[in-house]
C-alpha cells in the first residue's frame, strides 16, 4: 500500500489493556504475560518509525518500509486501508533439491485497473528481455541471478525503493554507474589527498 497505515487508537488501546489478543491469537498456547507494545511492536520496527506519544500511536509513514510487523501484532489497531494495490514478485521457482522458493519483489504498489495495462507492460519488457538474454532452458529467475537484479530494473524502467532490499547489507540492487557519478570514476590523487590525509 502506497498511503499512510491507519490507526484506531481505541483498538490499540484495547490492546495495551489487554481486551484484545496480540498477533490475532497466534500465540494463545501458553501465558506469554501482558502484551508490551513498547518492546513487542515499537521495539522491533526495524525503521523505528514507531512511538507512543501521550497514550497514542504515532507513525511516521515516510520511513515506513511495510514490513507489516505491527499490523501483523495489532490488526484491529492497525490497518492499510482499502486503497486497492497489487504488488508484482518476478522470478519464483520450485527446484526439486532447494525447494520452492519466492520471486524478488519488482514493484511494490501497482495499481490495477481493468485492463491490468501497468502489468501488461512490465511483463512484455520482462519477456523481451528474456527471450534476447535467457540460456538454453533459462528461468526468469536465474536470467535475473545471473544478470543482476539492477538489470530487471534497468529493463522495465523501474526506480529502485526501500522495498527491493531484503535485508540491510544483503541484496542491494543499486550499483552507481560512472555518469552517475560526480567527476566519474577517475580521480585525481593529489586534489583526494587534501581532505584525505594518510
Amino acid at each position: 500500500w502506497p498511503h499512510d497505515i491507519q490507526i484506531d487508537q481505541e483498538a490499540g488501546a484495547g490492546y495495551i489493556c489487554g481486551a484484545f489478543v496480540p498477533n490475532g491469537g497466534a500465540h494463545t498456547g501458553r501465558d506469554w504475560g501482558k502484551f508490551d507494545i513498547e518492546k513487542e511492536v515499537i521495539g522491533l520496527c526495524p525503521t523505528e518509525c514507531m512511538k507512543m506519544d501521550g497514550g497514542k500511536l504515532k507513525i511516521d509513514n515516510r520511513e515506513c518500509t511495510r514490513c507489516m510487523h505491527c499490523i501483523n501484532s495489532m490488526p484491529r489497531a492497525l490497518d492499510i486501508g482499502r486503497d486497492g494495490h497489487g504488488s508484482m514478485l518476478v522470478g519464483a521457482k520450485g527446484p526439486i533439491l532447494d525447494g520452492a522458493q519466492m520471486g524478488s519483489l519488482l514493484l511494490p504498489f501497482v495499481k490495477v485497473h481493468v485492463h491490468y495495462r501497468a502489468v501488461k507492460e512490465v511483463v512484455e519488457k520482462i519477456s523481451d528481455w528474456w527471450m534476447e538474454g535467457g540460456k538454453n532452458r533459462e528461468r526468469v529467475g536465474e536470467l535475473i541471478k545471473r544478470q543482476e537484479p539492477q538489470a530487471l530494473l534497468e529493463v522495465t524502467n523501474i526506480k529502485t525503493v526501500a522495498q527491493h532490499v531484503q535485508e540491510p547489507r544483503h541484496n542491494p540492487y543499486i550499483f552507481w554507474k560512472e555518469e552517475e557519478v560526480k567527476g566519474g570514476w577517475i580521480r585525481d590523487i593529489n586534489e583526494f589527498r587534501k581532505d584525505h590525509q594518510r
